[in-house]
């Protein structure tokens, strides 16, 4: 967790309703990928550590006898619900209201632990080793995140790309200059280097995939609107009254941009580091 920053339970407030419609998906082939280098069974458990809507695990459902997410949003769990019920998985999906640092919360012990974006809001030290205890011997942590390329070129699309940084300066006019997250804000953005803090815990490795991004997309104005308010340091809640001022520009800045309504976009690559915990560690 960033020095002089504390969670609270405001991050994602009213995020949730916009979440999978505005986040772009992970590159497809994700779960193949995992499948092929993790070999689940199909009869073990899987532990999605801030697994906000339950889109990776319920992405990842099919290769496992039970999946429980956890999340401390209580909008976020609702969605994940709702969503399992609508695909038919409810029957093998738990979900659990909680932060990472109340586990092991009583769940038991996993084969695989994921995260998805979600590992730098925690006290990683604390979370990496008690979720190291809890796999199984011979389990695996994966830590899956967009690859960070820069800009992506829509160049032969038929329409315009979103127009991110203008975008971003009517967030930081609204909002100020300084990334908001909760009640608090972060000057210097969230967290890296992961590696010396999952190795640090005991894990070994990692194994690094990449599964290709690149494949056309289009969005509406829709779209982006969620996107933006899917985003921590643009939750709705942080707009106060002028939250309906700032949806309005910005979907006046958004037919500026794009006359049809219409965006074009590429998805990211999904970047994989898996973690393994050795069969002969406790």
């Amino acid at each position: 967790m960033v020095a002089g920053w504390e969670w609270d339970d405001t991050l994602f407030e009213g995020s949730a309703a916009y979440y999978r419609r505005g986040r772009l998906p992970y590159a497809p082939g994700l779960a193949d990928l995992l499948a092929g280098v993790l070999r689940p069974d199909g009869l073990g458990r899987l532990l999605d550590v801030g697994c906000g809507p339950g889109i990776l695990a319920l992405d990842l459902a099919h290769l496992f006898e039970e999946v429980v997410g956890v999340d401390p949003d209580r909008g976020m769990i609702a969605e994940a619900g709702r969503e399992a019920r609508r695909r038919g998985a409810a029957g093998k999906a738990r979900w659990v209201r909680a932060r990472a640092e109340e586990l092991p919360a009583g769940l038991g012990r996993f084969g695989v632990a994921t995260f998805g974006q979600s590992f730098h809001w925690m006290d990683r030290e604390r979370v990496a080793a008690t979720v190291r205890a809890m796999l199984l011997p011979g389990g695996a942590l994966v830590h899956i995140s967009d690859l960070k390329t820069g800009p992506r070129n829509v160049d032969g699309l038929p329409h315009p790309a979103v127009p991110g940084p203008a975008v971003g300066e009517l967030v930081r006019h609204y909002l100020g200059p300084v990334r908001r997250a909760g009640r608090g804000v972060l000057p210097q953005g969230t967290p890296g280097d992961e590696a010396a803090i999952l190795a640090r815990a005991g894990f070994r490795g990692p194994q690094r995939h990449v599964v290709p991004g690149g494949q056309p997309l289009e969005r509406c104005a829709d779209d982006v609107v969620a996107e933006v308010f899917s985003m921590s340091f643009s939750a709705p809640h942080l707009f106060g009254p002028r939250r309906d001022a700032f949806e309005a520009d910005l979907r006046r800045l958004l037919r500026h941009s794009s006359g049809s309504g219409r965006f074009s976009d590429r998805l990211p690559g999904t970047e994989v580091f898996v973690w393994g915990k050795d069969a002969a560690q406790p």
